[in-house]
């Protein structure tokens, strides 16, 4: 049941006015990329209504919308459940994200000034705050922020809008390494930053896509045991 499984607060009433479909939608959205609601979930509408505290219909309509974009598995007979995404789902969007990760952090090296460079260096040290705090989830949201910024200062709205929708299906996945990782991702965050400052196209390619291979590797290293 989804009240027995989340702490009081954690699931956001609906506020109106608002495009109250469009906001139903992005809460649970936002829920499942979080892992507030885990793979596996089942997603009850009378429960998910009365906690956004909203009626039947605008979560139903979200979460068929939510189906159709494979976050939510609708079976029949049974309900709504979050998506359990395979290992070769999960492998196959990590191969998408370091290559246009790879990408944006070659074209930040080309374009990005002082101030691109001051703004990555303030998010490094919040994050290296975060890791010394023994702070997981703030480490993994300003993990997030870090590269959404590196994707920014690329300046190319294409890349960033795909890069957006990976990263939120990489997320779940993602999440847990990053924390475990710890000081080390962020050295190498640090080694980016020098790399984008000196402009250095091919050293900010090569950082970027041993960084955001790393995951991958772990899990074919768990693999072979």
């Amino acid at each position: 049941m989804l009240s027995a499984g989340l702490p009081q607060g954690a699931v956001p009433r609906i506020e109106r006015p608002g495009p109250l479909r469009e906001r139903v939608y992005e809460t649970l959205l936002e829920l499942i990329t979080t892992r507030s609601l885990r793979p596996g979930r089942h997603l009850v509408e009378s429960e998910l209504a009365g906690h956004l505290g909203v009626s039947r219909q605008p979560v139903r309509e979200a979460l068929q919308r939510l189906s159709t974009e494979g976050w939510v598995d609708l079976r029949p007979a049974q309900g709504a459940f979050v998506h359990e995404p395979t290992e070769a789902e999960a492998d196959q969007l990590r191969t998408v994200r370091t290559l246009l990760e790879t990408e944006a952090a070659r074209l930040a090296a080309a374009r990005t000034g002082p101030a691109g460079i001051s703004a990555l260096d303030a998010l490094c040290a919040a994050g290296e705050r975060a890791v010394a705090d023994g702070d997981m989830d703030r480490s993994v949201a300003l993990n997030t922020a870090f590269h959404a910024k590196v994707v920014e200062l690329a300046g190319n709205t294409v890349l960033a809008a795909l890069a957006g929708q990976v990263e939120r299906r990489v997320r779940r996945h993602h999440a847990p390494e990053t924390g475990r990782r710890g000081r080390q991702a962020w050295a190498e965050h640090r080694d980016l930053i020098a790399a984008l400052a000196g402009r250095d196209e091919q050293r900010a390619t090569d950082i970027m896509r041993a960084h955001t291979q790393h995951p991958r590797r772990t899990y074919r290293e768990r693999e072979r045991g």
